[in-house]
């Protein structure tokens, strides 16, 4: 309600100033078309003014309105993400203060500088000097971001620890599929032209490493303290990972596998406790517009710790035992009642 009545405040403050700009302008006629231009140029200095009072208020406003409700107070829940979350501070602190500096530059000069007759327009086309400055020194704030940002970007894209855990992330319209490999630590091979309504992944079950991979939709358990490898695929258009609670986010792109990993530092429960949000969740947003129902694509990952999810992956079954491990045959009822009622009747016929 408040900010409504904000919104509404500022709406009345803008047709306000545009009915006495309008009645100014009318009144300016009547006194000469060069004094209206005139009266009209002081009139637009003193708006610009305001214009900038008022926005740098509106923007200090919404950061004191929207900052806690954003993921920055929560702090990155992965270690890869806590320099993400440093580069993209500097990043702010910087953008900002050249932000605040140039805003306040551009509307105070349109201001100090309005048409005066005690002062005479200097025609200032051009200085090396300058140009030299305004190019090199944002050149260089930016070369070092891109490199931060670079090295960062590679790291999270190399090579995972020898101790990570592989998991298979597959996108597609609108859902997100998890493959982990079982006892052997390796995922079976794939082929997509053995994809079925069952099968729905085309697993190569002829592989043996794939006998003991585990399947999931749209629900990713993995444990704390211990390096997350994605191995990521999509089955049809472009989708992508995106996990904004670990700061990272990866392109799914059909036929080309990619990856990226990361260590989460905080379990679904602690995170509970952080937050203060007992309905809180680690989710996988898919970053990419995919299609009518983009906006449904959403996962959830479980972090528990190292005994919980040992606990949890002893407990599931692989897919080829799911969808090929056949259950013992039992003799139906009918077969077994039907002697008995055969001896019942001969007697009677006798």
């Amino acid at each position: 309600m408040k900010a409504f009545l904000m919104v509404l405040l500022g709406v009345l403050i803008f047709v306000v100033i545009f009915q006495i700009a309008k009645a100014s302008e009318y009144v300016s006629v009547l006194k000469g078309e060069e004094k209206t231009r005139r009266q009209n140029n002081r009139i637009n200095a003193f708006l610009l003014m305001g214009l900038l009072i008022f926005g740098l208020i509106g923007v200090w406003y919404c950061n004191e309105l929207y900052y806690g409700k954003t993921l920055f107070p929560q702090g990155s829940a992965s270690v890869e993400g806590e320099k993400i979350d440093t580069m993209l501070y500097i990043t702010i602190a910087i953008t900002g203060v050249v932000f605040v500096i140039t805003q306040i530059l551009l509307f105070w000069f349109s201001y100090k500088y309005q048409e005066s007759d005690n002062r005479k327009a200097f025609y200032y086309p051009h200085n090396n000097k300058l140009e030299l400055l305004w190019t090199t020194v944002p050149a260089i704030f930016l070369t070092v971001l891109v490199v931060f940002g670079l090295k960062y970007w590679f790291k999270i894209t190399a090579d995972a620890p020898s101790n990570a855990l592989v998991v298979e992330v597959t996108g597609h319209q609108f859902a997100w599929e998890f493959r982990y490999p079982g006892a052997d630590g390796v995922l079976g091979k794939k082929n997509f032209k053995l994809t079925t309504s069952k099968n729905n992944l085309g697993v190569d079950f002829s592989d043996p490493a794939s006998k003991d991979d585990i399947h999931l939709s749209n629900t990713m358990h993995i444990p704390v303290g211990v390096p997350i490898k994605m191995v990521i695929h999509s089955q049809d258009v472009i989708h992508d990972v995106g996990l904004p609670h670990f700061r990272l986010k990866m392109d799914a792109v059909p036929g080309i596998p990619t990856t990226q990993w990361f260590t989460p530092k905080y379990t679904t429960a602690e995170m509970k406790q952080r937050t203060g949000n007992p309905d809180f969740t680690y989710e996988i947003a898919c970053d990419q517009l995919c299609g009518a129902n983009h906006f449904a694509m959403r996962g959830v990952i479980i972090v528990e710790t190292m005994e919980e999810y040992k606990k949890w992956l002893a407990e599931q079954k692989s897919e080829y035992a799911t969808l090929f491990e056949k259950k013992e045959e039992t003799k139906p009822v009918a077969d077994s009642v039907a002697p008995k009622q055969t001896a019942q009747v001969l007697p009677a016929q006798k």
